[in-house]
C-alpha cells in the first residue's frame, strides 16, 4: 500500500460529506460486543436446541470457528484492505476501509469494524458458510467464528490504546507497530503472528 504521511494525533480526517455516512464510519470500541455477543450467546442456544449437539461436538465445531476466522483475519487484512487499486475511484473505497486507519492510526473510533460494515459481512459468511459446511454444525461453528472477530477487533482497539506489561502482549504490539510504522507489507497477523510466520510475512525482529 503506497504511504504518503502517518499522522499521531488522536483525530483524523472526515471522508463523507453525509453527516449520516460520517457517524457511520466511525465506532466505540465497545459496540462491536454489545452487537456480537447476543448472537454469540443465540447460536450457542440453537446448537443445543435445535441441532442437538453434544457437548464435545459443539466444542469441536466452535473451535474449527475460531481456527477458520484466524486464516480469515490474515485472508482479509492482506488481500482485501491492503489491495491497492489504480482507479481513482478504487483508492476512494480503499481509504474509505482501510487506508485512513494506516493514515490515522490513533484515531480510537476506527480502530473497530462499524456494525454497518461488519453486519453485511458477518451475513455474507454466514451464508457462505451455510452452504459449505455439513448440516447442523453452522450454529457452533458461527459461534467460534464470531468468537474470533471480536478477540479481533477488541485486540486491534487494544494494541493501539493499551500500555502492556505481559511480555506476550508487548511482543503482539510491536509486530503490529511495525506493521504501521515500517512496512505494511508484512505483519497482517492482529491478533496473532501464526499466519505471518506461515506464510512469510513476518518481520525479521532481529
Amino acid at each position: 500500500m503506497k504511504k504518503n504521511f502517518i499522522s499521531n494525533s488522536s483525530d483524523s480526517i472526515r471522508i463523507f460529506k453525509n453527516d449520516l455516512f460520517e457517524s457511520l464510519s466511525k465506532v466505540h470500541y465497545y459496540v462491536p460486543l454489545i452487537v456480537y455477543i447476543p448472537v454469540i450467546a443465540f447460536l450457542g442456544w440453537k446448537s443445543f436446541s435445535d441441532m442437538h449437539m453434544s457437548v464435545f461436538s459443539f466444542a469441536g465445531w466452535l473451535l474449527t470457528g475460531l481456527f477458520v476466522w484466524t486464516i480469515s483475519e490474515y485472508v482479509l487484512h492482506r488481500w482485501v484492505f491492503h489491495f491497492y487499486p489504480k482507479s481513482e475511484f478504487g483508492q476512494r473505497i480503499h481509504f474509505i476501509f482501510h487506508g485512513v486507519h494506516h493514515d490515522y492510526p490513533n484515531d480510537a473510533k476506527r480502530l473497530v469494524l462499524p456494525p454497518s460494515a461488519s453486519i453485511p459481512m458477518a451475513l455474507a459468511l454466514y451464508f457462505l458458510f451455510l452452504y459449505l459446511l455439513p448440516a447442523g454444525t453452522i450454529y457452533a461453528f458461527y459461534t467460534g467464528f464470531l468468537i474470533g472477530y471480536l478477540i479481533y477487533d477488541m485486540t486491534h482497539y487494544a494494541l493501539h490504546h493499551a500500555n502492556f506489561k505481559s511480555p506476550f502482549w508487548k511482543k503482539l504490539k510491536q509486530h503490529h507497530m511495525l506493521h504501521h510504522y515500517s512496512d505494511s507489507s508484512k505483519g497482517y497477523g492482529v491478533s496473532s503472528a501464526l499466519w505471518d510466520k506461515i506464510l512469510g510475512s513476518d518481520f525479521n525482529k532481529k
